[in-house]
């Protein structure tokens, strides 16, 4: 990646490094949980190139090639003991970064509602065929609270949040939102992983969430109750205790 990523970062310098990594929704969606961990730590937020309006440097059309280019920041700042936190696409891109970690920077993984593996029986929601009230009623619990009609926002926040979705597009693959070669390489991940699911995510459900974390060398799962696919932004205090709780069991400082 010739165009460095736009990077947020926040906390103690001396704190341990936590990677941060934003879904479709772009960095807002996850920048509450940032603020939370930079309490103690180091954290750093990336937002991922094409979104928000961000340069998409040609040829960088893979989640692989995100995971690499985080790679080689982590390497280019010689960080270690890191905590990976993704969320929905970013825990896609996380897994691809602990499965390329050949040098152990990574020392925990937190997966929230990833996706990226095809499960029988369970696809992931087509989310482009979606319209703003059938992504409220699939990606929350409650989404009266969440869902926002588009005929409110101004015409530039429409079309900042069609360009993300362009752009995720891209990424993703289209609807099926996976790489068919994933799953495989799940299994070499043995650094400590915690794959958090909302209850409620009907975008990919908790039984895809089990098989994820089922698919991984070394990972527990946990289902936050009353959330769907955000539950970080929907639970924030049940699923902040288990991310803290599971940081703190896999610090090496």
């Amino acid at each position: 990646m010739t165009t460095e990523p736009i990077l947020t970062e926040s906390g103690p310098a001396t704190g341990r490094p936590v990677l941060v990594l934003h879904g479709g929704g772009g960095p807002l969606t996850v920048a509450p949980l940032a603020e939370h961990l930079a309490a103690h730590a180091h954290t750093l937020l990336p937002t991922h190139p094409g979104w928000n309006g961000t340069p998409r440097p040609v040829g960088l059309t893979r989640v692989a090639d995100l995971a690499a280019a985080y790679l080689r920041l982590l390497r280019d700042r010689d960080l270690s003991d890191v905590l990976v936190v993704g969320s929905s696409l970013g825990g896609w891109i996380a897994a691809e970064l602990a499965a390329a970690d050949t040098e152990g920077r990574i020392s925990g993984v937190v997966l929230l509602d990833a996706v990226g593996i095809d499960v029988e029986g369970e696809p992931v929601r087509d989310f482009f065929a979606l319209d703003a009230r059938g992504v409220a009623e699939y990606a929350y619990h409650d989404p009266e609270r969440f869902y926002v009609d588009p005929a409110t926002l101004p015409a530039e926040r429409l079309a900042a949040i069609q360009a993300n979705m362009a752009t995720l597009r891209v990424f993703s693959g289209g609807p099926a939102m996976s790489d068919p070669g994933l799953r495989a390489r799940l299994a070499d991940i043995t650094v400590p992983t915690l794959v958090l699911w909302g209850g409620s995510d009907r975008i990919c459900t908790p039984a895809y969430g089990k098989e994820y974390a089922a698919s991984l060398g070394n990972a527990r799962f946990a289902v936050v109750a009353e959330a769907g696919h955000l539950p970080h932004l929907e639970q924030p205090a049940r699923t902040l205790a288990l991310v803290d709780a599971f940081a703190a069991e896999t610090a090496r400082r």
